[in-house]
């Protein structure tokens, strides 16, 4: 049914028929005003006087209801513009909205939005313009401010087992913790942190934010360059709901050979050039050329000597190859011809080989590619 038309009680004139409300629905209280009058007292629009865009000066995280959030902009023009349109309301009986905004940068911190509102009410066309100025504070966030004061809840050190790890071991656990906390913060995980990588005389610590991250850490760093690892919890406070809190250190202990180092096992079957620590130590025998594997009880460290590396080795002169187990080469030092062992690797057109001297006496090495201390390019 359409309701009878009556009298606008402000202005005295006729109001249009309207269609009465549906069983149930409450009738409009202004539903008795005339269009004019109505539209005096009309919003389409309920703007705020101004929002406030919470940035972080450091990492340029926004805050965004009750947390930070990483938004990755080069500038907080389309930020602005999200938050105006969420602090914007349109009135209920507004149909078919359209609007627009049109951001004005006044300085660094300042942007005033002018939004553009249209839509249909009682039949009719309504269009408003409304300007938000935008106000930019950069502050510092929490994760920022954590950095800022050096927290972290685990320490990953990393040591070695007789020894002081080498500076590309030192490198690799840090490209390795590195690594894996931007995996972390890839995923959105703003606890995700190295607050602090400090070099010692026994090797190097890593302060990382969580003790789940310290110990993924130093699982990595053993899984590529092997040994082993133990925690060590310590209680530091108690949080708000009274739950301990522990700051855990991670001890890596890294194998005390490392590849390239040549080492003499107590089998007397001649060196071996050690390939890999991961698991047990693997290598090859340089007496021979054939691959050496420690026995799985002796793991990454049987018993054995270092006699040296392939970067102590000199190249000398090939002799003559006497049969496929002798070689004569000259001593890189006295010059002295010498019959040695003759491992498979040796090609028999060579006229130079890679030889150490120690006091196992002249073994020749797997030739090699400059610069691969290891020498694993060849075997």
């Amino acid at each position: 049914m359409m309701s009878s038309g009556e009298f606008c009680p402000r202005c005295g004139d006729p109001v249009p028929e309207r269609a009465d409300p549906l069983p149930g629905e409450p009738r409009e209280r202004d539903a008795v005003l005339c269009d004019d009058c109505y539209f005096e007292d009309f919003d389409l629009v309920d703007a705020p006087d101004r929002i406030e865009v919470r940035v972080c000066s450091q990492c340029g995280a926004v805050y965004e209801g009750n947390r930070w959030v990483d938004v990755g902009a080069k500038d907080y023009t389309d930020v602005a513009i999200e938050q105006v349109s969420e602090a914007l309301g349109v009135h209920v009986k507004a149909e078919e909205i359209r609007w627009g905004v049109e951001p004005e940068q006044i300085d660094q911190n300042t942007i005033r939005m002018h939004c553009t509102f249209g839509g249909v009410v009682r039949d009719t066309y309504r269009e408003e313009q409304v300007t938000v100025p935008v106000l930019i504070s950069r502050q510092t966030c929490d994760r920022c401010g954590r950095i800022a004061g050096g927290y972290y809840a685990s320490i990953v050190q990393v040591r070695a087992d007789g020894r002081t790890p080498t500076s590309e071991e030192e490198k690799r656990a840090v490209e390795i913790a590195e690594a894996y906390v931007a995996e972390r913060e890839e995923t959105g995980d703003r606890d995700a942190f190295i607050s602090e990588t400090k070099e010692t005389a026994d090797g190097i610590d890593i302060k990382i934010s969580t003790n789940q991250m310290g110990g993924g850490v130093a699982k990595r760093i053993i899984r590529e360059l092997g040994g082993h690892v133990k925690e060590y919890p310590t209680l530091v406070t108690e949080d708000s709901d009274g739950n301990e809190v522990y700051r855990v250190t991670y001890a890596v202990r890294l194998p005390k050979f490392t590849p390239g180092d040549v080492v003499a096992p107590e089998d007397d079957d001649g060196p071996v050039l050690v390939r890999s620590v991961r698991g047990n130590l693997k290598g090859v025998r340089l007496t021979t050329g054939e691959p050496y594997e420690a026995a799985f009880e002796e793991g990454e460290t049987p018993d054995a000597q270092k006699i040296g590396t392939v970067g102590d080795a000199e190249e000398t002169t090939v002799v003559t190859i006497e049969d496929e187990r002798a070689i004569q080469v000259l001593d890189p030092e006295t010059y002295e011809s010498k019959t040695i062992a003759r491992p498979s690797y040796v090609d028999r057109e060579a006229d130079t080989v890679q030889v150490l001297k120690s006091r196992k006496g002249l073994h020749i090495l797997p030739a090699r590619d400059d610069g691969d201390e290891s020498g694993e390019s060849a075997a």
